[in-house]
């Protein structure tokens, strides 16, 4: 080795569980990953317990941290056919221990327990605040479902109810009065704000000094002009000839566009210059006035926001600082990421540290309002620079879900405020909703008998003429309450088709069949995991699942 050469320190891979979690690290990220390891998902399980165990499946996979599954059902000979997390061995064993036991073979860094008590014994001896979330599956009686409800509901613990019954499945998920979401992960062709109609002083300067001698520069320099600065360029002379505006409507841009195609050099090998394509290309699609997103203004304008508190949360704390920044500005703060441009690497590098610049400068000046305002609150703990600026990136496309309580059956009005919308959907014959209002009766049903001992114990019971005629007394009445609000709903066509539905949960003896219950169980891990992280956009609130027509559909009720 030659004298005082250093030896370059040795290069890091990835690490093991970098290596294990690699593709869902991809979407969403290590601080996604953190949230999900910090979790505790509780289970309380009834009936066959299929929808359930499958969810869990699919959160012990990506790695959540700890899940507590509360059954005291044992395992009966039904309970094979339809779980996968058991075996013939566990027949007549506790149903909890058993499943949690195959559960954590999938991921041994996942931590399992398995409690056998009555759901409502458990709800009655346990503290739920320390689970980050709660899976409730039907069929349950309507008293401890309105406990567990008001228990999630008081103390912001986000619960999911869940069916699977035959080829029918349908969550609910009922979260706190205000949940935000920072990171939607929005489109990031849709998502890149370049202020090109609002740019700020240093980049005019720099765009300016780039494109002075632009009919002067050497082929190889003119090919390399970043589209911003070529559009800011022409944009610049296009005020100069039309008393300082810029282009406003189509025919303005078009003609702009033709100016910016006429500037392309074409004598050379390449017939044009991909620079001045991406430029022309740009126009329609960038040359947009900032505006601020109706979401985020409808955020601005409520009360947390307008006068935030000692109390409040981070959230409407930022989002009050940020509401001062745009009232100010006119201008939500700089997120700082540029598009990929044909440029040289020095100018591209430029551009984007004037970009990062004006984001910081941004991001400063909300910092700055955070900062004094909770001193002036006398808040005991202080935000977290990294979380001011998340909120900042992706200020336009924060979403603020509202979240509801539970609709459960046995309720006077069938569907409260929304009566006159569900006589409207209940009306479209293309709808899931019958499935829903067929599953509110099934809970109504299995709500007049004794407790269910086994999916055995629910198939013999739900066979009964008492419980077929209490579902048709629930449909009539909840199909009669539609009707009053809707004089023109076609209840006979209603009637039919709700009867169809209820005819199949009939048949299939109201227990599970596993396929229905695994892609079930699939799609609600998938809105936990959202919930979990904070990241992605959850269902809002409500989503039933038809496996004989392979459709699925979302409703807010």
């Amino acid at each position: 080795m030659a004298a005082g050469s250093v030896t370059p320190p040795p290069l890091h891979g990835p690490t093991a569980k970098e290596k294990k979690y690699d593709r869902q690290l991809r979407l969403w990220a290590a601080s996604g990953q953190q949230a999900l390891e910090d979790a505790h998902v509780l289970l309380l399980n009834s009936g066959s317990g299929v929808v359930g165990v499958e969810t869990l499946k699919n959160l012990v996979l990506p790695g959540v941290g700890h899940f507590t599954i509360v059954d005291d059902h044992t395992v009966g000979d039904e309970d094979l056919g339809v779980n996968f997390f058991l075996e013939e061995q566990s027949l007549g064993q506790w149903r909890a221990n058993e499943c949690c036991k195959f559960l954590q073979e999938l991921n041994p860094e996942v931590k399992g327990h398995a409690v056998r008590k009555s759901i409502a014994t458990f709800i009655a001896e346990t503290n739920l605040s320390q689970y980050t979330l709660i899976l409730l599956i039907a069929p349950i009686p309507r008293k401890t479902l309105l406990e567990v409800s008001d228990i999630s509901w008081q103390r912001g613990i986000p619960l999911v109810y869940i069916h699977s019954v035959g080829f029918y499945a349908h969550f609910s998920l009922q979260l706190s009065p205000s949940f935000p979401i920072i990171d939607t992960h929005p489109d990031p062709s849709s998502s890149q704000d370049i202020r090109l109609l609002a740019p700020w002083e240093e980049l005019v300067d720099y765009a300016r000094a780039q494109t002075k001698d632009i009919d002067r520069l050497s082929d190889h320099d003119h090919g390399h002009v970043p589209y911003l600065l070529l559009l800011l360029h022409y944009l610049e002379g296009w005020k100069g000839e039309h008393d300082g505006k810029y282009p406003e409507n189509y025919k303005e841009k078009d003609a702009l566009r033709s100016k910016v195609r006429a500037g392309a050099r074409t004598d050379n090998p390449e017939g044009g210059e991909e620079n001045y394509d991406e430029a022309v290309g740009a126009v329609l699609k960038s040359l947009n006035a900032p505006s601020i997103p109706s979401g985020l203004k409808d955020i601005f304008a409520e009360e947390e926001c307008r006068h935030p508190q000692q109390s409040s949360s981070n959230f409407w704390i930022i989002a009050h600082a940020i509401a001062l920044f745009v009232e100010a500005n006119d201008l939500l703060p700089l997120p700082g990421a540029i598009p990929d441009m044909k440029a040289q690497s020095k100018d591209y590098i430029a551009l984007q540290t004037l970009y990062r610049a004006k984001a910081r400068s941004d991001l400063a000046s909300v910092t700055h309002t955070v900062r004094s305002l909770e001193s002036r609150l006398a808040r005991k703990t202080t935000i977290d620079g990294k979380e001011i600026e998340a909120f900042c990136k992706g200020a336009a496309f924060v979403k603020l879900v509202r979240g509801r309580k539970l609709l459960t059956a046995g309720g006077e009005e069938p569907f409260a405020d929304r009566t006159s919308w569900a006589a409207r959907e209940m009306d479209d014959e293309e709808s899931l909703f019958p499935i829903l209002v067929a599953l509110m009766a099934l809970d109504s049903a299995t709500d007049k008998i004794e407790p269910i001992t086994s999916a055995r114990d629910l198939l013999t019971r739900s066979a009964t003429d008492t419980f077929t005629t209490t579902m048709a007394a629930h449909v009539s009445a909840t199909l009669s309450a539609l009707s009053a609000s809707n004089a023109q709903l076609d209840l006979e066509a209603v009637e039919e088709r709700t009867a169809r539905v209820v005819e199949e949960l009939q048949r299939s003896g109201s227990v599970e069949l596993h396929n229905i219950s695994a892609l079930a169980g699939g799609v609600v891990a998938q809105e936990i995991i959202k919930v979990i992280t904070k990241q992605y956009v959850p269902v809002d609130n409500t989503c039933v699942i038809d496996g004989i027509q392979s459709k699925s559909a979302v409703f807010r009720l």
